[in-house]
């Protein structure tokens, strides 16, 4: 993020595409764990170099309407997400696990089409502040916003993780475990693409603690909840839960309109130290006490986030 602001990482961003795709295409063929942890380690830096300068980009060109340009944005990763399971259960039955690496045409033919429709646009800030200006309102904005976002990524990074494990601990095959989670991801499009839309009209805090606080109650009742009903519930936590990421978003770019990139890149290490942690300690308390235990902890640490939201200041106030 700090690169992007003071060159352009343009083609960063268009080459991700097809440079992840080819790297993790070919985790089949590692042939010890040790290899296998630098492959995944390659594919998470060239998977940063992306969602670093990306929503940078995207800020820049979406005006007054950032809010919606995130959503656009978060909707599309939500799509991959939902296809990505079903695509990969498909290409491992027909190929096995290493003939994966024939599916990286995807990634490729995403590369080409950004090329020729971002070749053009500017990937840096002209007016960008240094470092040093921005850190009073760094600290400002971020500490109250870490708060926030980390009390509920346990829930977002462990609950998609471990939900088909859960689903099999709960007697379903791995074929309606995968369905389920595509399901969860399915509904996070529709979330993705109107959290930020509706915080344009609504207001940022609104709509993050709206949709923090539906998203617990609801994974505090799929718990307890058995039948045709997990599928209502899927639907309604997927829509909620992945509401809120465009919105966090937006409010970065917002607060830093000359240093896009660079907030983007804090808010993402955020996201990713913290998600990280949220999994481990999902996966610990899974272990120890049940996965259903561990979502109600998750459940509980995201309804204490829903009123820290008001302690985010206003952009108004950024300065």
């Amino acid at each position: 993020g700090y690169l992007a602001d003071k060159v352009s990482l343009r083609y960063f961003v268009i080459f991700a595409p097809g440079v992840t795709a080819t790297i993790f295409s070919v985790v089949g063929l590692a042939p010890n764990y040790f290899i296998l942890a630098a492959i995944l380690f390659l594919a998470g830096v060239s998977s940063a170099a992306f969602h670093s300068p990306a929503p940078a980009m995207i800020g820049r060109v979406s005006g007054r309407r950032v809010g919606r340009g995130m959503s656009l944005f978060m909707a599309g990763g939500e799509l991959g997400r939902t296809v990505g399971p079903l695509l990969a259960v498909w290409a491992v039955s027909i190929w096995t696990l290493d003939g994966m690496y024939r599916v990286v045409v995807i990634g490729w033919a995403a590369t080409l089409i950004l090329f020729f429709r971002l070749r053009e646009i500017p990937a840096r800030t002209e007016q960008r502040l240094s470092l040093r200006e921005i850190a009073p309102s760094l600290r400002r904005l971020f500490i109250p916003l870490f708060i926030f976002v980390f009390l509920r990524l346990a829930m977002l990074g462990g609950l998609p993780v471990f939900l088909p494990t859960y689903m099999v601990e709960r007697g379903a095959s791995l074929q309606i475990a995968a369905a389920v989670l595509s399901i969860f991801e399915l509904a996070g499009v529709g979330g993705a693409l109107l959290g930020g839309t509706l915080s344009d009209r609504l207001g940022r805090k609104l709509v993050m603690m709206f949709g923090t606080g539906v998203s617990a109650i609801l994974l505090i009742v799929f718990v307890r909840a058995e039948g045709i009903w997990l599928v209502p519930l899927l639907l309604g936590m997927g829509f909620t839960v992945f509401s809120t990421q465009p919105v966090l978003l937006a409010v970065v770019q917002e607060h830093f309109p000359a240093n896009r990139a660079v907030a983007n890149g804090l808010l993402l290490l955020i996201s990713l130290a913290g998600g990280a942690m949220g999994q481990i300690l999902v996966g610990y308390i899974g272990d120890r006490n049940g996965l259903g235990m561990a979502y109600l902890l998750c459940a509980v640490l995201a309804l204490i986030a829903v009123p820290l939201a008001l302690l985010i200041p206003d952009i108004d106030k950024k300065q």
